[in-house]
């Protein structure tokens, strides 16, 4: 059987619902950039407070996250990125071929609430910046109580939506702007605020040794003793809530939506600009600017909001940093709810659903509890998602190798398939069960929950039909798919191509953009390191949050103008 020279089947189908085609692959900086900056974020203020207020201690804190981090990573690279990169597809387009109409409908209406809920959550964080610039009050019931924090949160929404409906790319340049700048503002804020705490606890801006800063911080940040003064979480819960922090994209395989663009499936070790400058880097400089802020306010650490902490920490750098941190979050993740609302409604453009699933988003952004209520969410969400990450895992990987018929539910045309519903369900049963009788730390449930709906799947499928062997639907399968890469070169050859900008005018604009960006982080090392007394440290710090919001605007300007002229160069 030849290739099919009609594509005319394929002009109906959005492009979402297609195989990446090979002229869309990015190559491993939009990934580093995209992944930098979605883990550098809002929440980074949440969590690093959280671990303060479990009781951690500093030890525990260092060599845990690190553990974990790098287990996050490995678990995007040889879980997630392997299955995108040959597939092509996001997860909710792969398991509508595995899983049938049901199912995948199902989940996606789950993933849609998820993912819509998180960028509400991110929005509403990024409103608390402009919150305190303007004296709005703190919001701090479950209903909004001040018309200017509504309309505050609806326009930083605006944002969010205006980036995220333009899709894959738009969401990544953005991202490749703001990560170097977001991770240079939270090491920057830690380098501020520590003299604070030094100063406190051991009448010194800074630690004379490493034994000094450990001291310091068991003392003022990761005392080991929790909110209520009792003993904390030790290194294995510390591991496995940095592991466990993003189940839902790496086990739960929802950042195959993000990595089937990736030349190469080694792509997934960009996820460690995020694990580690976000989730190991950002949570540690969190946890040091939450406390020396708490200090310098007088106040403890659980009872400030993203807005004081950056502001204390970066003076109004600090409300850039909030609002732009959020935006990066809520953008990644309202493009992933739009292309799970287009998988539910895939006769409407993935523009058109991510336009409405906004707009949604906005008005659950005005409630000041999703904000609240974030981390709990995160948890459980992944524990819900993990079940279909092993269902796609063992149809994907497993099968092949045990002589099973990949897509087997699919040649049988069913739009309805047993196997994957009744693992799903019975997935969810183990994993909230073992919840329920506490067996283990909460953080490591995903692992026997995604081993047994694994085991469980592929028994039933087997019974069902996985077992069977389907020549002539594989062979239509192949021309099928043989077809698709045709119509999609024949697409490619009326792209308009871009070439890189070498003109002496862009090199300059990012060369000054990277030298805003140093002159930051100098100046944020004057604090740290020429700080002799309370009042040379008191006047170097607001040195910094002059020149540092002025080094800010720069760089942005100077950073966008010159992707703006990157993108005008087109052949």
């Amino acid at each position: 059987m030849k290739a099919d020279a009609n594509y005319q089947e394929f002009d109906s189908i959005d492009e979402e619902q297609l195989p990446v085609s090979k002229h869309r692959l990015q190559d491993w900086t939009h990934f580093a950039g995209l992944y930098a900056a979605e883990h550098v974020a809002a929440t980074e203020f949440v969590i690093g407070a959280t671990f303060v207020a479990l009781g951690a201690t500093t030890k525990d804190i260092l060599l845990g996250l690190l553990i974990g981090n790098i287990l996050a990573v490995l678990s995007w690279t040889l879980i997630t990125s392997p299955i995108a990169v040959e597939t092509r597809l996001s997860l909710y387009t792969y398991l509508n071929k595995i899983a049938g109409d049901s199912m995948t409908k199902l989940y996606n209406w789950a993933n849609i609430i998820i993912f819509t809920v998180i960028s509400a959550a991110m929005i509403t964080v990024s409103a608390t910046a402009v919150r305190f610039a303007f004296d709005i009050p703190a919001q701090l019931d479950w209903y909004p109580t001040n018309l200017w924090f509504v309309l505050i949160v609806l326009c930083v929404g605006l944002v969010v939506v205006a980036i995220a409906i333009y899709g894959f790319k738009a969401v990544t340049e953005f991202s490749g702007i703001c990560a170097p700048w977001l991770f240079v503002m939270f090491l920057s804020g830690a380098f501020i605020l520590l003299p604070a705490l030094s100063l406190s606890d051991l009448g010194q801006t800074l630690p004379s040794s490493w034994a000094d800063f450990i001291t310091l911080g068991n003392h003022t940040i990761w005392t080991g003793l929790n909110s209520k003064g009792e003993p904390g979480i030790g290194l294995v819960e510390v591991i496995g809530f940095a592991w466990a922090a993003n189940t839902i994209t790496h086990f739960g395989l929802i950042d195959m939506a993000m990595l089937r663009f990736a030349k190469k499936k080694s792509y997934g070790l960009t996820t460690s600009t995020g694990m580690m400058f976000g989730h190991y880097i950002a949570w540690i400089s969190a946890g040091i600017m939450g406390a020396g802020a708490a200090v310098i306010i007088g106040k403890p650490i659980v009872a400030l909001d993203p807005g004081d902490v950056a502001y204390y920490a970066l003076g109004w750098s600090g409300f850039v940093i909030v609002i732009v941190a959020g935006w990066t979050t809520a953008i990644a993740n309202l493009y992933r709810a739009g292309l799970a609302a287009q998988a539910v409604f895939n006769s409407h453009s993935r523009k058109k659903t991510t336009m409405v699933v906004g707009i949604i988003t906005m008005i659950v952004a005005c409630f000041p509890f999703v904000f609240s209520q974030i981390l709990p969410l995160l948890t459980y969400a992944g524990l819900l998602v993990v079940p279909v990450g092993g269902i796609v895992f063992a149809e994907h990987q497993i099968f092949p190798k045990i002589g099973y018929t990949r897509y087997w539910s699919h040649y049988k045309q069913l739009t309805f398939s047993t196997p994957a519903i009744v693992s799903w369900g019975l997935g969810l049963v183990f994993g909230f069960g073992l919840n329920i009788i506490d067996v283990m730390p909460f953080y490591y449930l995903f692992l026997p929950t995604w081993l047994f709906t694994i085991i469980i799947y592929t028994l039933l499928a087997g019974k069902y039909g996985a077992k069977e062997s389907y020549p002539v639907e594989e062979l239509k399968e192949k021309v099928r798919n043989e077809n698709i890469e045709a119509y999609q070169e024949q697409k490619a050859e009326h792209v308009t191509k871009t070439i890189k900008d070498h003109s002496l005018f862009s090199k300059i604009l990012g060369g000054v953009a990277l030298i805003s960006l140093a002159i930051t982080l100098v100046l944020a090392c004057n604090v740290l390191f020429g700080s002799a007394d309370e009042n040379i440290y008191i006047n170097n710090r607001e040195i910094f949050y002059r020149y540092a919001f002025v080094c800010t605007l720069i760089y942005f300007v100077t950073a966008y103008w010159k992707l703006k002229r990157g993108k005008n160069k087109n052949i």
